[in-house]
């Protein structure tokens, strides 16, 4: 089953981080990258710009469109990971590895995923 791990932190924290530091902390998720893709279990993983360059739609009657992601949360979504895992368990542990990897305080959220094409619904 495919796992989306969605990786949130401070964004203040993670964006003071000198260059070094921020590379440092990509070669380590490199490493915990190398070996999911290795074993053929890795998706999609993508780092998501500040959330300054973000756009919200704000469903109802019609659409409003706001500048900036507008969430209600003190973490935001730097990221996210697609994992091949058998389970759930297995997609935790994933998780667990890029959160040592990362070293700062965030979370990892992890979320089975439905696959959709149009006319099936499955998993």
């Amino acid at each position: 089953m495919l796992y989306a791990i969605l990786c949130y932190d401070s964004e203040d924290v993670v964006g003071a981080w000198s260059k070094e530091e921020d590379a440092a902390v990509m070669e380590r998720l490199g490493a915990v990258q190398e070996k999911l893709s290795a074993q053929g279990r890795l998706g999609p993983v993508a780092r998501l710009l500040p959330t300054t360059a973000a756009t919200t739609v704000r469903k109802g009657k019609e659409a409003l469109i706001i500048d900036g992601p507008f969430a209600e949360t003190k973490e935001q979504l730097l990221g996210f990971y697609v994992v091949d895992c058998d389970s759930l368990e297995a997609a935790i542990e994933v998780a667990q590895d890029l959160g040592r990897a990362s070293g700062s305080a965030g979370a990892h959220e992890v979320r089975p995923l439905m696959l959709y094409r149009p006319g099936d619904m499955s998993t």
